[in-house]
């Protein structure tokens, strides 16, 4: 049911403390309209839950509110919607207890759910590999492509990082590449042997061809002589995909992913992978470990006698 729809069926005093906060929350915050809809849409589903109870949104208990998230659990809500419900919930009382209607957060001392980090998508080596060698390299584009793949594989670059690299930020002399992150944050990555070679081959019989229409200084041009956009490089990587026969789902983010899981798999330094990952914290680089750990549990059970 739509937002708009749901709020209607809702009574009348709840329907007026919906909209006011929304109201408020559009104007004191400037939230957008897909967060005020969520807002909306959370709250209605209380209102319409507390109605059937004969109470209203505005004088309910924590009890109240652990019944209703106990309804919802039980109908499948997942914890991941159940603690964004809950986000919702302490932003409106909060703004009850602003406006001095209610005295006592209800929600206040219910615990948001714990939410398990999911693990992103990485392939296995040799998906890596079928990868790779899916581009023709006989043709202009198919060089090209080949060279992005490579290059982000062995770099473990942002998709943003690798299609706005221009010629001048590649060392070949020292094989290095130097890249824009983040907050405009520059660092240095080693490029590898192998990348470097195709890279080699590209810029000395390749690129030229391809910027010949236009004038990019992009290291990677499409044929029209501009600068690729991640879309395009993104529906590229889809087709080589399906080529090699890989059905996972893929975005550029999942070579990435593959770069750094694989570091950790030969040995890396963790810290190591994180200033090549250009992260600035490094409980965000921590989460391969744990795919590294679980790459290393599935081996045991494969190849220990008592796995």
């Amino acid at each position: 049911m739509a937002t708009r729809a749901r709020i209607q069926d809702v009574a009348a005093v709840d329907r007026q403390w919906i909209e006011r906060f929304s109201d408020a929350m559009w104007m004191e915050h400037g939230l957008s309209r897909n967060t005020l809809s969520s807002y909306q849409n959370d709250l209605a589903g209380l209102a319409l839950w507390l109605n059937r109870q004969n109470k209203h949104l505005d004088s309910v208990q924590r009890a109240d509110i652990l019944s209703y998230l106990a309804s919802i659990v039980k109908l499948g809500n997942k914890p991941r919607s159940t603690a964004r419900l809950l986000s919702s919930l302490r932003r409106f009382y909060q703004y009850l207890i602003g406006q001095s209607i209610i005295e006592h957060d209800p929600v206040a001392e219910i615990e948001t759910p714990k939410l398990g980090r999911p693990l992103p998508k990485t392939l296995t080596e040799e998906e890596v590999e079928r990868l790779l060698n899916a581009p023709d390299p006989e043709i202009l584009e198919g060089l090209r492509d080949r060279v992005m793949l490579e290059v982000l594989y062995a770099t473990g670059l942002r998709v943003s990082e690798l299609v706005s690299l221009s010629v001048d930020q590649v060392n070949r002399r020292q094989g290095l590449v130097r890249v824009t992150g983040k907050g405009n944050k520059e660092r240095l990555v080693p490029l590898g042997e192998e990348s470097l070679a195709w890279l080699d081959q590209y810029l000395e019989s390749c690129r030229q061809d391809l910027v010949r229409h236009g004038h990019t200084d992009a290291l990677f041009p499409t044929r029209r002589g501009a600068a690729m956009t991640r879309q395009a490089f993104w529906y590229l990587l889809k087709r080589y995909a399906r080529l090699a026969g890989i059905e996972k789902p893929m975005s550029p983010h999942t070579l990435r992913h593959a770069f750094a899981t694989h570091l950790l798999n030969h040995g890396a330094d963790l810290r190591v992978v994180q200033m090549l990952l250009g992260h600035s914290d490094l409980s965000t680089t921590q989460i391969y470990t744990h795919i590294a750990r679980e790459r290393l549990k599935t081996l045991h059970e494969q190849h220990h006698p008592r796995g």
